[in-house]
């Protein structure tokens, strides 16, 4: 047993600065330094949540602004939390249309992301595009007059970019339904509801 004391009391005199309060590696800090360095990371990581917390607050739209859910086709016109139109709308098909002539193809989604309302207008004039002559089949006209039609957007009309407008609709029927060309269409109340209320600047959410 003689030749195990020296082991024994190695093993005996790491316990007991344990016990103390100690922890062994390179240097020995005390179990109070220890739970300062756990009050201090913790402080910091409470430091850095909040300011996580602020960006994160600052992100929310402030004042009125437009969610639209294309899957389930529906608006919804909030301010901060508080809800104050749900509406049933109609987005983009999804189809897509080919210019046999042009080698050319549109495909009709509305699309996803953040956007702003650029401009609103009441009784709009739509001012066809290509695509929508390549549709009817017939010949694409070379002059403006030719391409615009009234009537068809409603009474109002509000663009977020890129030729995309929240509209009126003749199609009725076709509401709750994945058949527009991109843009939003809304019925006539919903669509006087949106345009009194937005502003133009006001942020619009796609998903």
């Amino acid at each position: 047993m003689g030749r195990y004391w020296g082991i024994y009391i190695t093993a005996l005199v790491f316990l007991l600065m344990e016990v103390l309060g100690y922890v062994i590696g390179g240097n020995f800090f005390s179990r109070s330094e220890q739970s300062r360095g756990h009050r201090k990371a913790s402080w910091y990581l409470r430091k850095e949540n909040a300011v996580i917390k602020k960006k994160i607050e600052s992100l929310k739209p402030k004042g009125v602004y437009i969610l639209i859910d294309t899957a389930n086709n529906a608006l919804h016109l909030k301010r901060g939390e508080t809800t104050l139109l749900t509406a049933t709308i109609s987005a983009g098909s999804g189809n897509i249309l080919i210019d046999p002539t042009q080698k050319r193809q549109w495909i009709f989604e509305t699309p996803r992301g953040v956007f702003f309302i650029q401009s609103k207008f009441a009784n709009p004039s739509w001012v066809k595009p290509d695509w929508a002559f390549v549709e009817e089949g017939k010949p694409i006209p070379k002059s403006l007059s030719e391409r615009v039609e009234e009537g068809v957007l409603g009474e109002y009309a509000m663009g977020f970019g890129n030729g995309y407008f929240i509209h009126g609709t003749l199609y009725r029927r076709l509401l709750g339904k994945n058949v527009t060309h991109g843009c939003i269409r809304l019925g006539d109340q919903d669509l006087r509801t949106v345009y009194h209320c937005v502003p133009i600047g006001a942020k619009l959410f796609i998903f």
